[in-house]
């Protein structure tokens, strides 16, 4: 059982994006202030420190950034739970903090830096919607007070009480609303229906699009799910040929490969996933004009801009509503 230690959530700029993952840290800005361990640990210090390093800040955002800061290095202890969602493979790393606060001058990107072992990497739609519209804050760091008892059941691999949001629930108008509009919708491809309905699926969206799809039987494809072409019968380039794959890991080389070995000079491949790709597939691709790579967050908004065209049984595996929220209008 983990012992009752606060449980942190924290963002980090594009910068960072897999790095911490990869080097084991988690890291935060405001480089101007200099090292902190060297401020007395109360807020009063802090928010000096601030003022001082950047004398041109509102008043108001004095005590919001000083207290991000005096949390980092005095709140946080070694021992406690750390949440990181990562935007680029939209998965949630769950951690535990290892050192004490330290300054990396050289991390331009995030110098004030603590140790993290990263223990637990689970996509995002392992999570009901309210606890991912908790990790979603606009603030830097922040305590998850809600929704811990979901991540600890996650950390420690056993079920967690997470329920899916109700239909007729009134969500708040944030800029969360898309990222949780992609993780139900992975979600429902995911766990609604079985692979060879996703290959269906895959195929009517493709028909969306103005192909003709078939589907190929469900064992010995060799690879190849789907086969879309312009003409009815099928004979005229271009061929596409489509591997689908339901799961929310990375796609590696190996998998790509094994798909293009059936794609003729005069044929494009085509791989889709609800998850993402390897560094090493992604560099097959780059050396394959005739291959493309579809991401779960790209296969999403392909849904988006052909959705009025699905047939009702996919528009009630995915039900969803045009939604206006006010935006900025440049001049």
């Amino acid at each position: 059982m983990i012992d009752d230690r606060p449980i942190w959530g924290i963002h980090m700029g594009v910068g960072h994006e897999d790095r911490p993952i990869k080097e084991g840290y988690i890291a935060i800005g405001w480089k101007a202030v200099g090292d902190l361990s060297g401020i007395p640990t109360n807020r009063e210090a802090f928010k000096r420190a601030v003022a001082e390093a950047y004398p041109d800040i509102k008043p108001g955002a004095i005590p919001v950034n000083a207290g991000t800061l005096f949390k980092f290095v005095v709140e946080m202890k070694i021992g406690d739970l750390v949440v990181y969602p990562s935007k680029s493979d939209r998965m949630v790393n769950t951690g535990r903090i290892e050192s004490q606060y330290f300054f990396d001058k050289e991390g331009d990107d995030g110098p004030n830096r603590r140790r993290v072992v990263w223990m637990k990497i689970l996509p995002r739609t392992t999570f009901s919607q309210d606890a991912l519209y908790e990790i979603g804050s606009a603030v830097t760091l922040f305590q998850i007070k809600n929704h811990p008892e979901e991540f600890l059941a996650a950390l420690e691999g056993t079920p967690s009480a997470a329920t899916d949001v109700d239909e007729e629930q009134n969500i708040s108008v944030s800029e969360n609303i898309e990222d949780s509009t992609i993780d139900f919708i992975l979600k429902q491809l995911k766990t609604k229906i079985s692979s060879y309905q996703f290959e269906q699926f895959v195929a009517h969206l493709i028909e969306c699009m103005g192909y003709h799809a078939r589907v190929t039987p469900p064992s010995g494809d060799g690879g190849v799910d789907i086969i879309a072409h312009k003409d009815e019968l099928g004979f005229e380039p271009p061929i596409i040929k489509v591997q689908c794959k339901q799961v929310l890991s990375n796609i590696g080389q190996p998998e790509i490969a094994q798909l293009y070995g059936h794609v003729e000079s005069r044929e494009h491949g085509l791989f889709v996933s609800l998850g993402n790709y390897t560094p090493q597939a992604r560099q097959f691709e780059r050396g394959k004009h005739n291959l493309r790579l579809i991401t779960g967050p790209e296969l999403v908004e392909l849904i988006f801009n052909h959705y009025e065209q699905f047939e009702p049984r996919y528009q009630s595996l995915l039900p969803m509503k045009r939604v206006y929220i006010p935006g900025i209008v440049s001049t």
